[in-house]
């Protein structure tokens, strides 16, 4: 874990920098000519969280929300011909291009049903 370093001299923040003639990264201050051999090499860490799979999210009131758009599709769950579609809301670089629908009578959430089985998510 990254550490933040002060100087012994100035007590002003210590950077890393490269120190290109004993070939080894320093912690260095930006004042004065003070600099220590850093024991720790990792300078930034960057923790990428992985979404692997498509959620719906909440879907409570969609169905009156005036910026989504209709269709008309058929609802599962109490046959109403009505239902706004919304795509997944996940932040990945690659996301597939599913549509989630929501009944406008019961609230329902469901996946087009012409969707191939194989590439479904799973809807919670």
């Amino acid at each position: 874990m990254a550490s933040l370093h002060f100087c012994q001299e100035c007590n002003n923040l210590l950077y890393p920098k490269a120190d290109q003639q004993r070939r080894i990264m320093v912690y260095a201050c930006r004042i004065c000519p003070y600099d220590e051999i850093g024991e720790n090499k990792c300078v930034y860490r960057n923790d990428l969280l992985t979404v692997t799979k498509e959620q719906i999210g909440v879907t409570t009131d969609l169905g009156a929300d005036p910026t989504l758009a209709h269709a008309d599709i058929q609802c599962p769950e109490c046959g109403h011909d009505d239902a706004v579609y919304f795509q997944d809301q996940s932040k990945r670089k690659e996301t597939r291009m599913i549509l989630f629908y929501v009944c406008t009578r019961c609230n329902h959430s469901f996946l087009d049903p012409t969707l191939p089985s194989d590439s479904r998510p799973e809807v919670e």
